[in-house]
């Protein structure tokens, strides 16, 4: 069930990161936006949500960079434990993050502490 999440995590922070070329409207009534430059990443771990609003608050927010700089460090981290199958439990996929890429501050902040709640509850070290 973990690692069902884990790469549901994942398939849904790649498939969030690509733009959107055009604007249609679908016959369910949902509106694509046109030429998004702006990325939404979607973390489907249901106890994330609750873990994150208990640990993060605005005191703790640092600046864009610092967390482009850990992200980037997670997911070579997070990519190498996939590659050599440590912690298979809960990394059964790598991550694609490009650090040329600005994903913008939030995607950045709550990706940081997805890392972080990982950390917290596989014992994983991925921001080190």
């Amino acid at each position: 069930m973990k690692n069902l999440l884990v790469l549901s995590f994942l398939i849904m922070l790649i498939w969030s990161c690509n733009t959107s070329q055009k604007t249609s409207k679908r016959p369910t009534g949902k509106i694509e936006i046109a030429d998004s430059t702006e990325y939404e990443i979607t973390i489907i771990d249901p106890d994330f949500d609750i873990w994150y609003l208990m640990n993060f608050s605005p005191a703790k927010d640092r600046t864009n960079e610092f967390y482009r700089s850990k992200n980037q460090t997670a997911v070579n981290n997070w990519n190498g434990y996939y590659s050599r199958g440590r912690y298979r439990h809960s990394i059964d996929c790598s991550i694609n993050y490009s650090p040329a890429t600005d994903y913008g501050i939030e995607v950045n902040r709550k990706l940081y502490w997805y890392f972080k709640y990982t950390e917290y509850k596989f014992n994983i070290y991925l921001l080190q």
